[in-house]
């Protein structure tokens, strides 16, 4: 069975395949969940996947991205505006939540909107010099509240168009 196959034709793959499309920025679980559940994932498995994730690459995200811009700008020159832009937006993101620290962290990762999740979340909390320790459990009931939204208004929006 090629791997395509594999992961649109069974449970595993669809499961594994609702990760990996959780994982990417900007998409997140928002577009994740929905994206599972389209495939045929049941509700359960695809809120599992959604969260499983979109959660994957946030500890390293905490840890590493400083190191990562800094390599980026030393090794890699053209791509200093991209990283200045990054920077910018998880220092405004980090503003917002400093005063509310790790409730506001939960907050904003909770509500799927635009510009916000675990990614930029993570972004965020590094730039804030949060622990991991301190931000993972914020950032992952985050998820997982945001995971609740979007069960809802897949749910919703499914019968609603059926």
């Amino acid at each position: 069975m090629e791997l395509f196959d594999w992961l649109t034709a069974t449970t595993a793959g669809k499961f594994v395949l609702t990760m990996l499309v959780s994982m990417i920025p900007i998409v997140e679980l928002r577009g994740g969940l929905p994206f599972g559940v389209a495939l045929g994932l049941p509700y359960e498995l695809a809120f599992a996947a959604g969260v499983l994730g979109n959660v994957i690459p946030a500890p390293f995200i905490i840890v590493f991205i400083r190191r990562i811009f800094m390599l980026m700008r030393r090794y890699m020159p053209r791509l200093n505006g991209l990283v200045d832009k990054l920077e910018k937006k998880a220092h405004l993101k980090g503003q917002t939540m400093l005063k509310y620290q790790h409730i506001g962290l939960w907050l904003f990762v909770a509500i799927p909107l635009p510009g916000t999740g675990a990614w930029t979340g993570c972004l965020a909390a590094a730039f804030m010099d949060m622990r991991l320790k301190k931000a993972m459990p914020a950032v992952v009931l985050g998820v997982l509240t945001a995971g609740c939204i979007m069960l809802a208004l897949t749910h919703v929006g499914i019968n609603l168009f059926a």
